[in-house]
């Protein structure tokens, strides 16, 4: 956590008031002797994960550019707001939780870094320093994908005593973020072969302790960044046989995938289920059911439901005719929790969060090889496909679970016979039209729902107008976007904009979300 979330020091004024006092008791004003100054590393691990998780990711990161890629419609109060681009957008306000959490995250991580250091507490405990810095580059790379230049170097950093090195921490370019994001990673690989003195276990949320499924998600994280890059890299070529050598060393199912899965729906809630349950700010997206509409995709006759009939109950959509199909129109859709037609994805409050999918690296995989020229990218597809459908359909079923008689599914379920037919029959005549539109539309498909992915997508809809000279090859219907209204990034946390000289000035009145893109989709900052 940044700066600005600490008490500044009592000691100068102290030092003022009381000249006598000796150097031993000014020595003991900023310290705490009733608590413990350092915690076991295997205990702050758990917190790490799950805030990355829930809040990091699947809260705001999901919630807002959902209705900027056109996942979602927002159609009360701050999503509205954001649908329309009314302040939200722009406002250092707008995801300042966030902020904060993500740097505490990153905190946390290099706390235990530190602390897995040879004469520190945690010393011999090099799993433990590779699943943190795995960690720490997770969320430095969420920082810098979502503000661009930001506080990194210098931020996040605390003392012996628990306080943050820097009021002020400076600005980092993303390039140099990027560059110490890809180094962690190796670091953590290096020391995730090695061993514990004492194992994190069941204090790891994600893995319960196994190194080897850690490593799988490093090389997963690898063959993602390199992918973000690709647009500033040097030698495309071998950039992308790096990818697929990443990816050939990480996920092999999707049992392997990091997976956030602590939910029941009840006591523990999948965040979007949760704001949902709290807000009912996300509609059906009209621009999402034309897409699918023009596919004939499964997921359109499976997923969305009618407004709540006089019971409160939604009804299943049989299909893009049926009249209870009441998609909101993008930017303009009214202030409404009742109006419009929903997804299932909403209600599925026991889905797991996933920090990076199977189906994520089989769609990455795809487009690698496409990029090669390699035939073998319409099998990766055809893999990521069915993966992607499967992971709706988990979603789906937790809904009818969580959500019992609230909702009336009763469509045949998106079996693996289904998503191969859905294939051979819609999607590889498109993909024979234009190969990498398609895998990217697909992909664009398949990280929509309950599992914290809506973030991702917004990276590769950035990146792919980069690399297309400003082309929208997604198709996004809001009108407002034509008027330069597109988010190309999110603002600065109200936090630091008000503290830390560096930020405000960058922050400036925050209309530069709508002009200046991130370092690797082109902008220079």
């Amino acid at each position: 956590m940044l700066s600005t979330t600490y008490k500044l020091t009592l000691a100068a004024a102290a030092a003022a008031l009381f000249g006598s006092c000796s150097e031993d008791i000014m020595d003991r004003i900023n310290n705490d002797g009733n608590h413990a100054h350092e915690v076991e590393a295997k205990f702050m691990m758990p917190d790490l994960v799950a805030s990355t998780a829930f809040y990091n990711i699947g809260s705001d990161l999901t919630y807002y550019p959902s209705t900027y890629i056109e996942y979602e419609v927002g159609v009360e109060g701050q999503m509205h707001n954001a649908e329309t681009r009314n302040g939200e957008p722009s406002a250092s306000s707008t995801t300042d939780n966030t902020w904060k959490n993500q740097y505490n995250s990153l905190k946390n991580a290099r706390i235990i870094i530190s602390q897995c250091a040879p004469g520190k507490l945690d010393e011999e405990n090099d799993v433990t320093k590779g699943m943190a810095e795995v960690m720490a580059a997770y969320n430095g790379a969420l920082l810098t994908d979502a503000y661009g230049n930001t506080p990194y170097s210098q931020a996040a950093l605390t003392d012996e005593n628990g306080l943050p090195v820097y009021l002020t921490p400076k600005i980092d370019t993303q390039e140099s973020i990027y560059e110490d994001v890809l180094t962690l990673l190796d670091d953590a690989i290096d020391d995730l072969k090695k061993s514990d003195r004492s194992p994190v276990g069941s204090y790891d949320l994600l893995y319960e302790g196994d190194a080897d499924k850690w490593i799988k998600f490093a090389y997963g994280l690898k063959a993602r960044y390199t992918m973000h890059l690709l647009h500033r890299s040097a030698n495309q070529q071998a950039d992308l046989q790096n990818v697929l050598s990443y990816i050939e060393q990480s996920f092999q199912s999707a049992d392997e995938q990091a997976a956030f899965s602590i939910y029941d729906g009840a006591t523990q809630q999948n965040p979007l289920y949760a704001y949902f349950d709290a807000r009912s700010g996300l509609a059906c997206s009209q621009s999402l059911v034309n897409k699918l509409s023009e596919r004939n995709d499964p997921r359109l006759s499976r997923v969305f439901l009618s407004p709540s009939d006089q019971n409160g109950v939604r009804h299943q959509v049989t299909d893009k005719n049926d009249p209870n199909l009441k998609a909101a129109p993008n930017g303009e859709a009214e202030q409404s929790t009742t109006k419009y037609a929903v997804s299932a994805f909403m209600y599925a409050g026991s889905a797991p969060t996933l920090l990076l999918s199977y189906h994520e690296l089989l769609f990455i995989k795809a487009e690698a090889l496409q990029r090669l020229n390699d035939p073998s990218a319409e099998d990766a597809l055809k893999a990521a496909v069915a993966a992607g459908i499967a992971n709706a359909e988990n979603s789906v079923k937790s809904a009818i679970k969580v959500a019992g008689s609230s909702v009336d599914i009763t469509a045949n379920e998106m079996t693996q016979a289904v998503a191969e037919a859905y294939f051979d029959n819609n999607v590889q005549p498109l993909y024979a039209q234009d190969p990498l539109k398609e895998i990217m539309i697909q992909k664009y498909f398949a990280l929509w729902g309950a599992s914290g992915e809506a973030f991702e997508s917004y990276n590769d809809i950035r990146r792919f107008n980069a690399m297309n000279n400003g082309t929208d090859m997604y198709a996004l219907e809001n009108p407002l976007n034509a008027d330069g209204k597109f988010p190309l990034r999110l603002p600065y946390g109200n936090s630091d904009v008000s503290a830390n000289p560096e930020v405000k000035k960058a922050y400036g009145n925050g209309q530069y979300v709508y002009t200046e893109n991130v370092w690797w989709a082109g902008g220079s900052r």
